[in-house]
């Protein structure tokens, strides 16, 4: 008897050791696992791709690289330990591998050899590099960084007496910009692009106009010629227009330039038979949201023109290895998929499906095709988080998963059901937008709704894997997202019939997107909250002034007063010119109608501001503009304020992201959950 006693407690143990799926919560963050960056090797037989991770003893984000074989059963990491290993670029031949690395304490370019797994920095640099670019001949790297120049204004100082101890000099700014979000204060200089040995050495400068070299660099496929964008010229920071195209030869030379079209012509690729040079860009019309276009031009410039009539953004262009095409992204409607297009202008999906492509949104969003025609590409849908995947181009639908990043954490969790959702908006115009409803969903219940507002407010939400969203869903709310009039994937006419209007009849999408999903019947209307970051942040704050149906707000990261965002922000310029499309004492009024705060008298619901102390895309003020005006009106409020974060809180740190996460939930908990709710409030509003 004793002995089946024992048996029995033992079943029980393991019984208990196994329990069933939970939901999504905030700790899966330091779970996580994000791949990005693939690059498949000429052969086609194996793929190397960057996978972000995350610490949790040092709370920090690292990120290795892995080497996967195209068939998916071997993988292996080509480098380990807590370092920021990222942007992988092989060699022409795929037998060598460039990339960043803080390996040595500060960015540096790193070479490995792939067969037997020696490297070195081939660099020393102050400032970090960006946009490597391998020669055709596999012999120079190009790349970009910051040079440094002298202020444009400083004084001489007496002389400081011996021994002396004074304090930090006064910091002076003379540039119309003068911050950046995610590197603050921008010092005197601009980025150059810089050619280096592919065996280490002294790196070349190439380029010297004072102007900033920040985008994708293209060698011609002599190696003796590369091709960039730049704006230049004297008024080069109060251009609205964006940049023109240059080349420079490595032999010497002025840098000749090569579009002048009145709009921004950016991202050039030369055709491998060094004939043609494909671009993108558009016809400036001082609009809000244009979308951009593919060109092709000879490589000295002449006859450009637009290659297709596509009303949809063409994104990262690359050659056929036969010269007679182009591979492009394109979202549309919520998916983004890979297309093609011969020279005669006439696109072609490669993939199809509700599944997204290289999103936007995630790092290293673009794709790599092997000599033998397999493509290299992150993928994701509603259900299945990014992964690297590869296909043959001529047999799209035969996918092959080469990463299982975060298989673990799927295997443990309960995902909540994800399901499309069209109506009509106030005005007949169709919206699109997206539900997650909570694991074991029950239609006969009443819910509490989260509305979960997109920011940009030229972006797209759609059908990748949503992991906040699963995490809201996973504490029982039923979470809407939508893409209002504004959004991009839909054209050009739909992006832009928010200009000069924004917040507005996009608030109007939303409130028509919530009345439809309480017509399904399962939404308690007394218990509904909104939320949203950066331009969702500042729909937020406009709602809290025009509705009182929502019982809490969460404002991330908002713009909440238009006249100090113009004047404070790192895109306050083009805010001003493009988006107003006046500066504030030109047209008070219309920043007037469209700031939050300016509404405050009708502020009732109780509101939490999240934002991050080191925000130069939305400053700290536009947070504080609204607490003190909710404050002011004895509004409920609490403002968070994250340390070191730049916009959106996506900082070298898991456990900001946690707090984010965790201080939204309670304060939305706090005002539409029951009193069953266990998660921990303390607050005295």
């Amino acid at each position: 008897m004793m002995r089946f006693v024992c048996l029995t407690l033992v079943l029980a143990s393991v019984v208990t050791a196994a329990p069933g799926k939970k939901p999504f919560d905030t700790s899966v963050i330091f779970d996580w696992r994000t791949p990005s960056s693939p690059q498949i090797t000429p052969d086609g037989k194996f793929v190397i791709s960057a996978l972000e991770w995350a610490d949790p003893v040092n709370d920090a984000f690292y990120s290795n690289l892995w080497i996967t074989s195209i068939d998916g059963t071997d993988s292996r990491p080509v480098t380990q330990g807590n370092f920021r290993d990222t942007s992988p670029r092989l060699s022409p031949d795929g037998k060598r591998l460039a990339y960043i690395s803080n390996h040595t304490g500060k960015a540096q370019i790193h070479v490995r050899w792939l067969d037997t797994g020696q490297e070195t920095a081939i660099t020393h640099l102050e400032s970090a590099p960006s946009n490597i670019a391998w020669s055709p001949d596999g012999k120079s790297i190009a790349y970009t960084a910051r040079v440094a120049a002298k202020p444009d204004w400083t004084v001489k100082m007496p002389e400081k007496p011996a021994g002396a101890k004074w304090a930090d000099p006064p910091v002076y700014i003379t540039r119309l910009r003068w911050s950046a979000d995610g590197a603050g204060l921008i010092q005197p200089g601009f980025t150059q692009i810089f050619v280096i040995s592919a065996l280490g050495g002294v790196p070349r400068q190439i380029t010297f106009e004072e102007a900033n070299h920040s985008g994708p660099i293209a060698w011609a496929p002599d190696s003796e010629s590369i091709f960039y964008s730049a704006t230049v010229g004297p008024d080069a920071e109060y251009s609205l227009e964006g940049g023109e195209i240059y080349s420079v030869s490595l032999s010497g030379g002025a840098p000749v330039q090569l579009t002048r079209r009145k709009g921004p012509d950016e991202s050039p690729v030369v055709s491998p038979d060094g004939r043609f040079i494909a671009y993108l860009g558009f016809d400036f019309h001082l609009q809000s949201y244009s979308v951009t276009h593919l060109y092709v031009m000879n490589r000295d410039g002449s006859n450009p023109h637009r290659l297709l009539e596509l009303d949809r953004d063409v994104r990262a262009p690359e050659w056929s290895k036969d010269s007679k095409g182009i591979y492009f992204l394109s979202e549309d409607k919520g998916t983004s998929h890979l297309f093609y297009t011969a020279l005669t202008g006439a696109a072609h999906p490669v993939t199809s499906g509700d599944v997204r492509y290289a999103s936007a949104y995630a790092a290293g969003d673009s794709f790599t095709i092997s000599d033998n025609g397999h493509v290299a590409i992150v993928r994701s849908t509603p259900t299945q988080p990014a992964d690297v995947v590869t296909f043959p181009l001529d047999k799209p639908n035969s996918i092959t998963r080469l990463t299982q990043s975060n298989d673990g954490v799927l295997a443990n969790r309960e995902l909540g059901a994800v399901e499309n959702l069209n109506f009509d908006s106030f005005d007949g115009r169709p919206i699109q937008g997206w539900i997650v409803k909570p694991p074991n969903f029950d239609a006969a219940r009443k819910y509490p709704l989260l509305l979960e507002i997109h920011g940009g407010p030229h972006a797209m939400y759609g059908v990748e894997f949503q992991q906040e969203f699963q995490i809201y869903a996973g504490q029982g709310f039923v979470v809407l997202y939508l893409n209002p009039r504004g959004s991009t994937g839909y054209g050009e006419e739909f992006g832009e019939m928010i200009h000069t209007r924004y917040p507005g009849d996009d608030f109007k999408d939303l409130m028509a997107g919530v009345d439809a999903v309480i017509k399904k019947g399962y939404i308690d209307p007394k218990r509904m909250a909104v939320t949203g970051g950066s331009g969702g942040g500042l729909l937020t704050a406009w709602a809290i002034g025009h509705t009182d149906r929502f019982a809490a707000a969460v404002s991330q990261y908002p713009v909440t007063n238009w006249f100090t965002q113009v004047g404070t922000a790192d895109g306050g310029y083009f805010h001003a010119a493009n988006w107003m499309k006046s500066m504030p004492w030109a047209n008070p009024e219309q920043y007037i109608q469209h700031s939050p705060v300016f509404f405050a008298a009708n502020f009732k619901t109780p509101t939490m501001i999240i934002t991050g102390q080191a925000d130069h895309r939305t400053p700290i003020a536009q947070s504080e503009e609204l607490y003190f005006a909710l404050k002011a009106q004895k509004v409920p409020a609490v403002l968070v304020e994250i340390p070191d974060e730049p916009h959106g809180i996506r900082g070298a740190h898991p456990s900001h992201r946690i707090a984010k996460n965790e201080n939204l939930l309670a304060w939305i908990e706090k005002y539409t959950k029951t009193a069953d709710s266990s998660r921990s409030v303390s607050t005295d509003n």
